[in-house]
């Protein structure tokens, strides 16, 4: 990683790590809710970058801070444009699919949705090809695992339940974004200077 990127990376990593952070303070106002999403349209993207809890927080930003890491070659912006769209795909699927959903937090859903997309993005780099396919694999397993047997060891460490559908979604929605991407040749990889 390029000492611009990686210095790019850290900002972002720590940005939003303090800007979740400060919206946990305010969480009650914040949190997905079925009967006041449209009337309070802000928590369409709140909902899912607020936590249930100071554990959930530090699971999820672990997570989210090994992204830019693991997938160095995607730039560090479209991971942003990222949590901009995945938090408005999910709030409306959870709101006319799953209508008995009343309330949710958390960013497990877009993180999903984030490594599914810098995976298939990365497929069509030579380099990084064999990787992204372990973690497409690991992803997939992770998803029919937790539709078969639940979540319930991390149930039991965040202190709620764990919504898996937002999982599952959020990984469909990056599979179509990352497509989307391929299909239209949006250049989501930043390309190697050749020099170094």
């Amino acid at each position: 990683m390029e000492r611009q990127q990686l210095r790019l990376s850290c900002f972002m990593i720590i940005g939003c790590a303090i800007f979740f952070g400060i919206l946990q303070f305010f969480q009650q106002h914040l949190i997905y809710q079925y009967d006041v999403l449209f009337s309070q349209p802000w928590r369409i993207w709140t909902g899912h970058w607020v936590h249930v809890g100071w554990i959930h927080y530090l699971l999820n930003i672990l997570a989210f801070a090994c992204l830019p890491f693991l997938f160095s070659n995607i730039r560090w912006w479209y991971l942003i444009v990222l949590l901009i769209i995945l938090p408005v795909l999910l709030s409306i699927i959870f709101h006319f699919i799953y209508p008995n959903v009343f309330a949710y937090a958390g960013l497990s859903g877009i993180l999903h949705g984030l490594f599914i997309f810098c995976a298939i993005v990365s497929l069509n780099e030579k380099k990084e090809r064999y990787f992204a396919s372990i973690i497409l694999l690991l992803i997939l397993i992770k998803i029919i695992w937790e539709y078969y047997f639940g979540s319930f060891q991390t149930a039991q460490l965040i202190g709620h339940p764990v919504l898996t559908q937002a999982h599952l979604w959020g990984a469909i929605f990056g599979t179509l974004l990352a497509i989307i991407c391929i299909i239209f040749r949006i250049e989501v990889i930043e390309k190697v200077n050749k020099n170094v």
